[in-house]
């Protein structure tokens, strides 16, 4: 690896544990710079909803913002179709579905007054956190889930895979998945087809250079 590889690795993964201490536990309460509002595409007032979250994946910031999402599930059809050659989004690396009629919480007695269609509208898309201390990593009885060594990214290798599911009970999100044809599990691998499937903008991952310039504003 060159000299000037090493330095980008080293930039980026700067900046994601910069934009961490910054953020805590998400950006609601934090006052946003006109850069930063600009380049994630969103509103004060949004960030201060709560509809405004962030992942920090080792390559990109993911951005999601609620407040965008019409509950269309093309992400999970993009997900499906770029990932496994066909339109299930049963499969799909991350889950609108299950907020698109009671919105992100749990069934309540007063849903009419919350999120999702019988609500307030207010849904989005879940995605792969992928976490440091991955639970479905550790809990893979055979190994198969490694980051990969390009990207970062908690990956299942199919070669390993035993398709068991203990990687799907083990996420708190349920993101894994198993495909019952090829009995193998599926999980995000930071691709990209989400984002680049969303008609409103409501999922963007922006590149950490891109983030470490607008924080410098």
């Amino acid at each position: 690896m060159s000299e000037e590889m090493k330095k980008g690795i080293l930039d980026k993964e700067y900046t994601r544990r910069q934009f961490l201490k910054m953020s805590g536990k998400g950006l609601a309460g934090l006052s946003m710079t006109a850069a930063m509002l600009t380049l994630f595409g969103c509103t004060q007032e949004e960030v201060d909803e709560g509809v405004v979250e962030t992942v920090a994946l080792p390559e990109m910031l993911l951005v999601v913002n609620r407040a965008k999402c019409t509950g269309c599930q093309r992400c999970e059809t993009n997900c499906t179709l770029a990932n496994d050659g066909k339109a299930q989004p049963w499969l799909a690396r991350l889950n609108v579905r299950d907020s698109v009629v009671f919105g992100s919480t749990t069934i309540a007695d007063d849903y009419a007054h919350g999120g999702g269609f019988l609500g307030e509208w207010d849904m989005g898309p879940e995605t792969c956190k992928q976490c440091k201390d991955a639970a479905c990593m550790s809990a893979c009885p055979v190994g198969a889930i490694k980051p990969d060594p390009n990207t970062g990214a908690r990956v299942v290798d199919t070669s390993v895979c035993v398709g068991c599911g203990a990687c799907a009970q083990a996420c708190p999100w349920g993101m894994p998945k198993v495909d019952p044809e090829t009995k193998k599990s599926t999980k995000c691998i930071t691709c990209g087809a989400c984002v680049s499937g969303c008609p409103t903008s409501a999922l963007s991952m922006i590149p950490w250079e891109d983030v470490a310039a607008a924080m410098q504003q």
